[in-house]
């Protein structure tokens, strides 16, 4: 009964015009609010898969690492135990050491990664692959995947048959760091350059595993980390947890976003802030409808009066106005959600908006959809409306109103 109330207010014409265009200036104001922050969080979604995408290409799922040091021994018990693990799927061994890369006048500090032969079945690096093929070569002919901006640092080109490319690593065992046997050095050629994003473009060549461990004068089971894909539907922190009881406290074992903590923080924090930013917009287009409702309230002193006269007490008259500013809301809501779905669903299915520049690796902003940003904007909506019509709803149903004219 309330809302049938509330809801013959709403289409009802009113006899001040000004009512009318202040209640559909606050639907307005409320569905361009909600449209703006469904679009603005879709395209923050859209943003996150894809560095998370990214990331996934490059990152094993899983990364076991000493907390202390650079090397350790994974010893052939170990690779065993490893693979007893039920959730584990592939497994593989990395050294990694800071290097410099030199040909000729050109040089660049690289991060070297010596990978052994099941590298690829823990990562998809190899989807990347720019010029060239994923080609680390052997001890005796060590070949290198080089990112994009290192070899064009460097100028390293895998369709030159000749190459002066060297590659200078720290000898572990030197006294004196002060001369040239501070450092080892070998020739190597290129086989390939990938592209994930410049963090990785620039910072990162990979080698095979042997000769790495030969150059750092390493043991053969002496490696950097062991990284660790799962099988798919697996419970990443129950595996995270048993191999963290494998290795011991000594060790640090560290799911894919928790070695990239910082950056999926700020992402976070920025979608969070941007959310509280515009909602206080949404609050402060809601004003627009505190006034249709006081307005209306004035309109409708007759119809209170006799309401209560009826014997409708003051708890039924505040629930019809809070209803009328839930219709209010609520209509400009669902009008901004499917005007925010049909901008979101062109924009992902025919890219209509580019990204200026042409540096990027998509040209068009990415755009996911959660039905979670859906209910939070719903709610948010509700929590303004309540908020917007309690004052009005509460000024109907405690001032006193007379039938007389």
């Amino acid at each position: 009964m309330n809302f049938l109330f509330a809801w013959r207010y709403f289409k009802s014409k009113k006899t001040t015009n000004a009512i009318n265009i202040i209640s559909w200036i606050s639907v307005l104001a409320i569905a361009v609010g909600t449209a703006a922050l469904i679009i603005v969080l879709s395209v923050f979604n859209g943003f996150e898969n894809l560095v998370k995408d990214l990331y996934s290409d490059f990152y094993s799922d899983i990364r076991i690492a000493p907390r202390e040091g650079k090397f350790t021994v994974f010893d052939s018990s170990f690779k065993r135990s490893i693979a007893a693990i039920p959730g584990v799927a592939s497994f593989s061994f990395v050294t990694e050491e800071k290097a410099i890369l030199v040909n000729g006048d050109y040089q660049s500090i690289v991060f070297l990664k010596g990978i052994d032969s099941a590298y690829l079945k823990v990562n998809n690096l190899d989807k990347h692959m720019l010029q060239g093929q994923f080609d680390v070569g052997n001890t005796d002919a060590p070949k290198i995947v080089a990112g994009v901006g290192i070899a064009g640092a460097v100028g390293a080109d895998p369709e030159s048959p000749i190459s002066n490319l060297v590659l200078y690593l720290p000898n572990r065992k030197a006294k004196n760091f002060n001369n040239l046997d501070a450092m080892h050095s070998y020739n190597v050629m290129t086989s390939g350059i990938f592209a994930v994003q410049d963090e990785f473009d620039d910072k990162y060549v990979f080698t095979n595993l042997p000769f790495v461990q030969y150059m750092l004068d390493l043991q053969p089971d002496e490696y950097s980390s062991v990284e660790v894909n799962i099988k798919a539907n697996e419970d990443e922190e129950a595996v995270k947890n048993d191999l963290q009881k494998l290795a011991g406290n000594n060790f640090l074992v560290q799911t894919r976003y928790e070695q990239n903590q910082s950056l999926f923080t700020v992402m976070q924090i920025e979608k969070w802030v941007i959310y509280a930013i515009l909602s206080l917009i949404l609050s402060v287009a809601a004003f627009n409808m505190i006034g249709a409702l006081t307005m209306l309230v004035l309109e409708k002193e007759k119809d209170i009066a006799v309401l209560k006269a009826m014997g409708a007490d003051a708890g039924r008259i505040q629930t019809i106005f809070l209803g009328e500013g839930f219709l209010l809301a609520g209509f400009g809501g669902l009008t901004g959600m499917a005007i925010a779905y049909t901008i979101c669903w062109l924009q992902t299915n025919y890219h209509l908006v580019k990204l200026q520049g042409g540096t990027f690796i998509i040209d068009y902003y990415p755009v996911k959809m959660y039905g979670w940003d859906f209910l939070l904007v719903c709610f948010t909506i509700m929590l303004v409306a309540l908020l917007a019509s309690w004052i009005p709803a509460r000024k109907a149903s405690t001032q006193s109103f007379s039938l007389k004219s």
